[in-house]
Order: structure tokens, then sequence, then C-alpha cells
């Protein structure tokens, strides 16, 4: 495999032998230590420890023949592309969720503009890591791009850092995997550059994204011969909180940067509330993402081993503590639960944990999660202050918490992190990564905007903006026939809503 599969002590140790008990009642007690009955026990006791240990051996033989049996591993090799195939769907899937929770947190007048995006993103995506991308991504060629096998044309595994069937997956499966981690990616800039962007604008930055600097930056960490990946110590980012999530968000960031806020988000200094429409489907999205998650993490094993179960279950404790934090803090911040954090507050256990699901204890990720929560909360305030207009809190979620997952790595992991016997070493990994794809992202994506801002354009018209996007960039509306506004404000005010 191009990844070498998590293993670690925990999950190698065997489940203790179930010791039999004898109980015999003789009909009389026994006077003494070196009774007859004692003594008749002894060569019963070496009988049975000398078939055990006989039947042990046996077990070691079986396990040694079925590593060999071709049969045997064809079989291994079928079952692990039918569950990596079952894990891309479950990540495809997600587009459905991103679709209903940015849909559901914005205003209705662009509901039709931002499901648009969500959909044509993947398609988009999909053609764009086929031709470009997965190459790049994929190919050993050097330390910081790969440079052969585009448009999938090469049909030898090695040109995509794979072993041959059966001991490592199909081309074309562990491609399907790769491109719905790459549409995720660029789905994640939607939320943070919604209700502004011109839709041509958006599509042309996803293509860019994914067939670029996604690739570029995913090589340095996935690809066998990355640089990040071949560290004295090792990068690591098991599932993508940075390679995925950190630099989607950090596209993100300089894309609602580049595009300004939203009109009448800030008012003579003061911060305006433009609240979302539904969130009905905003917290049935979340849902299908958290559920979607479980191809994500387990899915990046690339095999049906032992581990898959670990790491749902170390994925689904930091959601559940990432939710019940934000809960808490929005309470104790705002007076009240809001429901828009609780969101938040999953997703960025989701996002946090994707980093380190294989590598961390139980506990590490429910306090991984739990601090995710929190910081989501401050995050979205703090970027609100700074006039940085995020309609959906995905910069918040994907990069503050996608950061904050890659570092807790160094923290938390059982070979080397700081906080469980560990020394600086994975740490000091840790942050060199954040800091180079970082960068590296922020430049290309800051190059794609202002390209795009100065050729094509990105922003819509005030006026388009007023009368909602749905309307301007795709003549039609969402809820047709149905009262768009309610309320006694006046002709200005409904404008901004």
């Amino acid at each position: 495999m191009f990844r070498p599969r998590f293993q670690n002590s925990f999950h190698q140790q065997h489940s203790p032998t179930n010791r039999r008990r004898l109980n015999l009642k003789p009909l009389k007690t026994f006077p003494h230590p070196f009774s007859p009955y004692w003594l008749a026990c002894i060569p019963l006791a070496a009988v049975i420890v000398i078939a055990w240990h006989s039947a042990a051996l046996a077990q070691d033989a079986i396990e040694l023949i079925e590593i060999k049996d071709p049969g045997l591993l064809q079989v291994q090799g079928i079952v692990n592309t039918f569950f990596v195939l079952v894990a891309a769907v479950l990540v495809i899937f997600m587009n459905a969720g991103f679709g209903m929770l940015e849909t559901g947190l914005c205003r209705q007048k662009n509901a039709v503009n931002i499901l648009s995006k969500n959909l044509s993103v993947f398609a988009i995506a999909t053609i764009a890591f086929w031709a470009i991308g997965f190459s790049l991504m994929f190919n050993p060629g050097n330390p910081f791009i790969g440079m052969e096998g585009f448009l999938l044309s090469s049909k030898a595994p090695a040109t995509y850092g794979l072993e041959p069937f059966p001991a490592g997956l199909p081309i074309s499966v562990f491609f399907l995997f790769q491109a719905a981690f790459a549409g995720t990616a660029a789905t994640i800039v939607s939320g943070a550059v919604a209700e502004r962007v011109k839709f041509g604008g958006f599509v042309m930055f996803s293509a860019l994204l994914v067939a670029i600097s996604y690739a570029i930056t995913g090589h340095w960490v996935w690809s066998s011969n990355g640089w990040l990946a071949n560290l004295s110590t090792p990068f690591s980012d098991f599932a993508g909180s940075t390679v995925v999530h950190s630099v989607g968000g950090w596209s993100a960031l300089m894309g609602a940067v580049i595009l300004g806020p939203r009109l009448g988000k800030y008012e003579n200094g003061q911060i305006r509330a433009l609240p979302g429409h539904n969130m009905s489907i905003a917290t049935l999205g979340c849902l299908i993402l958290w559920i979607g998650w479980f191809g994500f993490n387990p899915g990046s094993e690339l095999a049906a081993d032992e581990n898959i179960a670990y790491i749902a279950l170390t994925t689904n404790l930091s959601a559940a503590a990432g939710g019940i934090t934000a809960t808490l803090t929005s309470w104790l911040k705002d007076e009240k639960p809001d429901l828009s954090m609780i969101i938040n507050g999953i997703l960025a256990g989701l996002v946090s944990i994707t980093a380190g699901c294989a590598s961390v204890s139980y506990l590490s990720a429910v306090i991984i999660g739990a601090i995710a929560g929190i910081i989501v909360v401050f995050s979205v305030s703090i970027l609100e202050s700074i006039h940085i207009d995020d309609p959906v809190g995905a910069i918040s979620v994907h990069l503050v918490n996608g950061v904050w997952g890659t570092f807790a790595v160094g923290l938390f992991a059982l070979d080397g992190g700081l906080l469980v016997g560990g020394g600086p070493e994975q740490l000091i990994s840790q942050i060199l990564g954040i800091l180079c794809i970082g960068g590296f992202t922020v430049m290309m994506s800051s190059l794609f905007w202002l390209t795009l801002k100065f050729t094509i354009g990105i922003r819509v018209s005030p006026e388009a903006e007023i009368e909602g996007l749905d309307i301007s960039e795709h003549a039609m509306e969402a809820y047709s026939g149905f009262i768009k506004e309610s309320g006694l404000m006046g002709s200005i005010g409904d404008d901004y809503k």
C-alpha cells in the first residue's frame, strides 16, 4: 500500500486465555497436600498443558498457511475492495450533508445557488482529480510532486503508489475513494463564500484547487515518496485533518477575505445577524455528515481489518464530546444553547479527531473533541469581530479545528505523543506540516482567487446580492409560491434579509 496501515500495541494484544476450572468433588476431604487425589491430578494436568500447547502451535501453523494461501489472499483482497468502495460511497454521500447544512444556515433566497454549488463541485472535482490531481498526488515522482499517470492512463498499480491486487487495492476503487476526499476539500470552501460569490468563479476555483494545490500538498503527506511522510519522525495525518480539512479551510479563509462580507453584515461598526432560514435541514445535514465520517475515517485504513472498529469508536467519541462542550460553552457564553453551535461543535469534534483517530486512546479522543467544541464557539465570534464573514462557520470548523486536531496528534499519539510518554519529535513534525501546508495553500488559493477576481470576477453585483442569487444566478426559486419574508421591517431591511 502507499501508506502503511495503522498498527499499535493495543491492537496487537491477544485476549487473555480463559482458564477452565476443574471442579472435582471427592467423596472425602483431602487430609494433606500429598494425598492420592492430588497425586493423581499431576499426570492429568500435564496432559492438558501438552494438548493446549499443541493446539496453540497448530493455530499458528494455520495462520501461516492462511497468509501464504493465494485463494485466501484473493478473498481478503475482495473484502478490502468492497469495504473501501462502501466507505467511498459514504464519503460521497457527505455532499448531501454539506448541501443541507449550508442551505439551512443561509437565507432562503440563496438556497438554489448553494445547492447548485454543492452538487456541481463533486462533479468538477472528480474530473479535475481524474485528469491531473490524482497523478500529482499519488505518483511517487519526487518528494514534492507526482509526474506520471495523468487521466488515469496507467494500468500499473506502482504508478499510483499501490501494490498489485490482491495485496493492494485496485486502482479504480482507490481513485474513487480519494476523489471523494478531494471533493470534500472543495466543498468546504462553498460555505464560507456563500451568498455573494459568482457561480462561475466558484466552480473554476474548485477545479484549480483540486487539480493543483490540494494534490501537491496531499502528495507531501500521503505519497510513499512525500517529503513530510519521510521525515525522521513522519508527519502524521491519518485521514486528513490537515490534508483535507485545513486545506479546504485555508482556501475558504482567503476566499472570504478577498470577497469581503455580505451586504448588511456589518453596519456602523456593529455585527448584524443574518440568520439561516431552515434549521431543520441544517440539523439533518449535520447528522448525514456524522454518519459519512464513518466512511471518511475507518475507510482511510484502506483495508477491512481489526482497526476499523477502533477508528470508528474514537471518531464517534470525539464528535459526541465536541457537541456537548459546544452546547455548554454557547449556553454559558450567550445564556442560551445555540443549535448552530451544537451542530458546529459536533463537526469540530469530527474534524479534530480525523488526524489521530487511529493513533490515540479513547480518553484522548474525548479530550480532543471536547477542546474542539470549545474552540469552535470562540472562533466563530473572533472571526466575526474582525469582519471575516463566514455564513456557516466553515473556517472555524475545518481550518481552526483541522489545525488543532493535527497538533493534537503530537500531544496524544500513543506512539510518540508528548503527553503520553513520548518526546517532542512528533509534535515538531506536526507543527512543521501545519505551517508548510498552510503557507503553500494560502499562497496558491490567493493566487487563484485574485486571478479570477481580475479576469472573470468572483463577486455578484450589489443588486444581484439583494435580490438573491437564486434569481440573479439561476433564474429560479427554491420555494416558488411561498411568502419570502414576513414582519414589519422596511424595504431596505427586507433587501438585506
